[in-house]
């Protein structure tokens, strides 16, 4: 029997469903790179901004997969679970645990919370810039507190500069963009010098990659030092930088102080499926900690063959001495299809670079052998 003759809808919706077809392959490509600049190659090699090359767990990306079935409903239960298995990971109440859209809005609600214009705050320089961003949308005051000579947070100096004015001081740790920690010692003397009316804003996005025995959580605090308060994010070793998702742990006043100034349903479903996911694979961490540091021991290691010095990190990523400014270095290694990190004033002849995969970290090696000697020669 003969198919009947097409309406001139039916025909339209197959030439629509079959044009959709052949350009979702060219869509998919294009949400893929999505992360990359305009005009930028899809081969070009990301190494700017510290994330996961080797990207979430396996579970997490099938606990992505499977959140579809929720897409239409709000993600309220599923917050509160992701608010109780972070607490349980910490030792505490789900009342005492926000969730932000990646930590960068959690820092952003405690300078909301605690900041303005006859309050300061007290950072060391350079660090994560968020905090001083949001700060000066406040018109509070930034007291900035230089870093020692081996590129580390100077807490006495910090905590002898928290004053009643003081509504916040940020301590990241490891500290972003020099990777270097400061002690379980050194916190503990800070946590007694700074004033009670002063709130420690402690930042541990990269706690999952140190290996320094001298190195201690902040939550070994929790409880001891009410004006804490700790953020993590799931951006870093948990691979899911793209996903947006970070927490607060403090004392169910602080968290209420900062909840103030949340969006409410300010979390996906997927990616709220994808952290419980995550959180429960500990497997994961341990291998992307292991592929991740044993890369950039095996960078540093050929940076010293080279006479070249670096700054000793405990993070995803490195600070190289370039000799000069580095932004025409940046430049070149753009050119060259590899994305590095920015300038940063303070350390302005030092260059950061994220730990990729291994071939592209030998990649980036590889460009920067070629790159900066004749740079410098060019300089000379």
């Amino acid at each position: 029997m003969l198919n009947a003759p097409l309406s001139r809808r039916q025909f339209t919706r197959t030439i629509g469903a079959a044009a959709a077809a052949l350009a979702a392959p060219r869509l998919l490509e294009s949400v893929a790179h999505a992360s990359l600049p305009e005009g930028m190659p899809a081969s070009t090699i990301q190494l700017d901004s510290n994330e996961n090359p080797h990207g979430p767990s396996p579970k997490a990306l099938e606990a992505i997969t499977q959140s579809q079935s929720v897409a239409s409903r709000y993600p309220d239960g599923v917050v509160e679970r992701v608010r109780s298995a972070i607490a349980r990971l910490h030792g505490a109440e789900s009342s005492q645990v926000a969730l932000g859209c990646g930590s960068t809005e959690i820092l952003r609600i405690a300078d909301m919370a605690f900041l303005g214009p006859e309050r300061n705050v007290v950072v060391a320089e350079p660090t994560f810039e968020a905090v001083l961003d949001y700060a000066r949308v406040l018109r509070a005051n930034p007291i900035k507190v230089p870093l020692t000579s081996d590129f580390r947070h100077d807490l006495p100096r910090m905590a002898a500069a928290c004053t009643s004015k003081t509504g916040l001081v940020y301590v990241c740790n490891p500290n972003n963009p020099t990777g270097t920690i400061v002690t379980r010692e050194e916190l503990a003397e800070f946590f007694k010098r700074v004033p009670d009316s002063t709130i420690i804003l402690l930042d541990e996005a990269y706690h999952h990659y140190v290996e320094d025995p001298r190195y201690a959580s902040a939550f070994e605090w929790m409880g001891k030092a009410p004006n804490l308060i700790v953020t993590r994010t799931f951006s870093k070793v948990y691979g899911l930088a793209g996903m947006r998702l970070g927490y607060a742990v403090a004392s169910p006043e602080l968290i209420g102080a900062m909840k103030r100034h949340l969006l409410d349903d300010n979390a996906n479903a997927a990616v709220l499926a994808a952290a419980l996911a995550s959180l429960g694979d500990t497997d994961h961490v341990a291998r992307q900690r292991r592929l991740n540091n044993d890369t950039r021991q095996w960078l540093c290691a050929e940076f010293a063959k080279d006479g070249r010095r670096t700054i000793p990190s405990q993070t995803n990523f490195v600070m190289i001495e370039i000799g000069s400014d580095v932004r025409p270095f940046i430049e070149q290694f753009r050119a060259r299809g590899i994305l590095v990190g920015r300038k940063f004033p303070s350390l302005s002849n030092w260059l950061r670079v994220s730990i990729g995969t291994r071939q592209e970290t030998e990649a980036f090696l590889a460009a920067f052998r070629a790159i900066v000697p004749a740079a410098a020669a060019r300089a000379a």
